[in-house]
């Protein structure tokens, strides 16, 4: 087990290229089961999540390899087993991305039920409906089997959610069924069009990508390609934030600015501006955070929801925010009834919170924090807890880091490299 030590109060400042989109990775490295072809992927985050689904890919037969800090290469050529079992699946809910690919590919799919950040019921309706409809057959009992021994059939599928990862999963089961699939409601999150793109270059003709009406036109095989994973909108926005709290001035580089709309406008409100210098995002240093009230002196008001509307991952990145800006904040986060438990180690560091309800909080900036000694209970929270702690006067710790990892890229060191001070440690073994 590893902490951070952090000593805040120093600006981050410097240059910044952002890692992979973890979101889009993971999905990506899925798709990889549907051809028996090698696919090579590059800007991929070398996290723990990654690695997660890469031990389930070997465990079901794919070749993995890595052919750079942040390239793979993968070939499900010999991919014997269409079981993924528990040991590995509750390490993270991913997991779950493998039945569209064995289902389409195989015509049967064993799914235990995956893991994940504990932040709140997220159901596996919307992927069995999608499946269900396209001709599967589903057996829920301690283990999820799909079938479909005469192969999927092309059709109408509805989501009664825009759920993201269902979205996905019909989209690689789509690609691999002749014939043409539309997929309503669907997610449209840059994550989800970079799959499309990736299954474009395997073969699959998709329509509609960035809208909720996705046509897909399947293939009989598909074939491998080479794929770069898209900059991840939740990292930069999430250093966006670090900027801010702690003053300093930062450029973060290449990345798409049509995926930032909204952080950035969101951010404007609480406080935080930025500019863009091309595909670059600029955070100009020492800005006075102040939240920009509603006409009529209305309460600021931050609500994900989904895409386009500002992220969900962003929501805990942007109470942290919150805390250093003045006025006073409504967090509306109606997505997931735990994103929002965290607040009390932020409390704890002399926030100024009050959490009305599981899905609302108000926060009045700007406060002084103080170091503490926190717990990281998810990857988002770990990073406001990060936020929070660079911001705040005196030394902080952060345990179970591990959270933190799943999801940032080599954090501390590419902290350190914009000054911060920060070490991550081993901490002392408990004994029984």
């Amino acid at each position: 087990m590893e902490k951070f030590i952090i000593e805040g109060g120093v600006p981050l400042s410097g240059t910044l290229f952002p890692a992979g989109n973890k979101n889009g990775a993971l999905p990506i490295l899925a798709s990889a089961v549907l051809t028996d072809e090698e696919v090579v992927v590059r800007n991929v985050p070398h996290i723990r999540d990654v690695e997660a689904m890469l031990n389930i890919l070997r465990a079901i037969g794919v070749e993995v390899s890595w052919r750079g800090p942040n390239e793979l290469a993968l070939c499900a050529a010999a991919v014997d087993e269409v079981e993924v079992e528990a040991e590995v699946a509750e390490r993270i809910r991913a997991s779950f991305l493998l039945a569209g690919p064995l289902l389409a590919r195989f015509g049967r799919a064993v799914m235990a039920s995956p893991g994940g950040d504990v932040i709140g019921r997220r159901r596996l309706d919307p992927h069995l409906d999608a499946f269900r409809a396209m001709g599967a057959t589903v057996e829920c009992a301690r283990e999820i089997a799909l079938n479909a021994p005469g192969g999927l059939r092309p059709t109408d599928v509805f989501m009664d959610e825009p759920s993201v990862m269902a979205t996905e999963n019909a989209l690689m089961a789509a690609a691999l069924t002749p014939g043409t699939t539309v997929i309503g409601n669907a997610a449209c999150e840059p994550h989800v069009q970079d799959l499309a793109r990736m299954l474009l270059k395997m073969g699959a003709d998709i329509q509609g990508i960035g809208s909720n009406m996705i046509t897909v036109h399947g293939a009989e095989r598909l074939h491998g390609c080479e794929h770069e994973v898209a900059p991840d909108h939740i990292e930069i926005g999430s250093f966006m934030a670090l900027a801010g709290v702690t003053g300093g001035e930062l450029r973060i580089k290449d990345t798409v600015p049509g995926d930032l709309r909204m952080i950035r406008l969101v951010f404007d409100c609480i406080g935080l501006h930025s500019e863009l210098d091309g595909n670059d995002v600029l955070v100009p240093g020492g800005q006075k955070l102040v939240a920009r009230a509603d006409v009529g002196g209305y309460k600021c008001k931050v609500q994900d929801g989904p895409w386009p509307a500002f992220p969900a991952d962003l929501t805990s990145i942007a109470v942290a925010l919150a805390t250093q800006a003045e006025g006073s904040i409504l967090v509306h986060e109606w997505m997931f009834e735990n994103r929002l438990i965290f607040t009390d180690k932020l409390i704890l560091m002399g926030a100024d919170i009050v959490l009305c309800d599981p899905h609302r909080a108000i926060i009045t900036g700007p406060r002084r924090l103080r170091g503490e000694r926190v717990e990281s209970p998810d990857i988002r929270a770990g990073m406001a807890m990060l936020l929070a702690a660079l911001c705040a006067e005196g030394r902080s710790e952060i345990g179970n880091i591990r959270q933190i990892d799943r999801g940032y890229e080599r954090i501390d060191e590419r902290l350190r490299e914009l000054g911060a001070r920060i070490e991550r440690v081993a901490t002392e073994p408990v004994h029984a």
